[in-house]
């Protein structure tokens, strides 16, 4: 059994490195990936045209592919949407945002939306999960086949990123974590804080993983190139690599591998 997974995030249309982002979906589409998973922020403002953008960036992209809403892509401006409705443009542009599935060929996906237009707190950037959103995800894995790969993908890092460039501060993300690794989840994918990383989460086994996508916008931080993963899933190890944006082509920015749980 081998699974192989692209995952891109942090776009940003309307402020997309275009170079970067026209070469990730070239490398996606001559790599034979089974999946590729797009963990939000499409768009820089939420705004039509930056939806329109990215809808013709994901029609481009060959292999199946499940996409998960960012904060970004809620209006920035259009308040009134923002506060009532604030995805309905990505649901009439890009597809669902609540949860999004994929299931097959050896693997489950469930997709979360960790974003909110508003939200009690000064900072509407950042992220919330609700008890309900990780009951749902929990019941649909232990209705898959108990050998799957069980991937989580949502936005925001549920726990944060040691020494990260920004935080993520997710409302219930550390319960979430618990939760998720209780259930045998081997991965939960994210964006958020532009920066690639892969660590363990604490509970459980161990053998649940955080990994973190970089952007392939132009807001880099803290010296981190535009750059997105590849995940090669082996029935041993996950290997993940971190592919950098050099100006002209990808190559290793960084590469981990770990154990998965037997």
């Amino acid at each position: 059994m081998a699974v192989r997974l692209a995952h891109i995030s942090d776009i940003h249309f309307g402020g997309e490195n275009a170079a970067a982002a026209a070469a990730a979906a070239d490398y996606v589409n001559d790599g034979r990936f089974d999946l590729a998973v797009i963990t939000g922020d499409l768009t820089r403002f939420g705004e039509i045209d930056e939806f329109k953008s990215a809808a013709a960036w994901l029609a481009r992209i060959r292999c199946p592919k499940l996409v998960t809403p960012g904060n970004h892509d809620a209006p920035y401006l259009a308040w009134g949407e923002r506060l009532f409705s604030p995805f309905r443009r990505y649901e009439q542009l890009i597809g669902p945002a609540p949860a999004q599935t994929h299931l097959g060929g050896g693997f489950a996906v469930r997709g979360l939306n960790t974003a909110r237009g508003a939200q009690p707190r000064l900072n509407w950037s950042k992220g919330q999960i609700s008890r309900r959103q990780v009951a749902a995800a929990v019941a649909w894995f232990k209705a898959s086949h108990p050998e799957c790969v069980r991937v989580v993908a949502c936005h925001h890092p549920l726990t944060e990123m040691i020494g990260g460039p920004m935080t993520a501060r997710v409302w219930g993300g550390e319960a979430a974590a618990r939760d998720f690794a209780r259930a045998g989840v081997d991965l939960v994918l994210t964006g958020h804080i532009h920066a690639p990383f892969s660590w363990p989460y604490p509970f459980g086994d161990g053998k649940t993983y955080a990994i973190g996508a970089g952007t392939l916008s132009v807001r880099e931080r803290g010296g981190v190139p535009p750059s997105f993963n590849v995940l090669d899933i082996e029935r041993a190890a996950i290997r993940i690599a971190a592919l950098g944006w050099t100006g002209s082509h990808y190559e290793p920015y960084r590469t981990w591998s770990v154990d998965r749980r037997s």
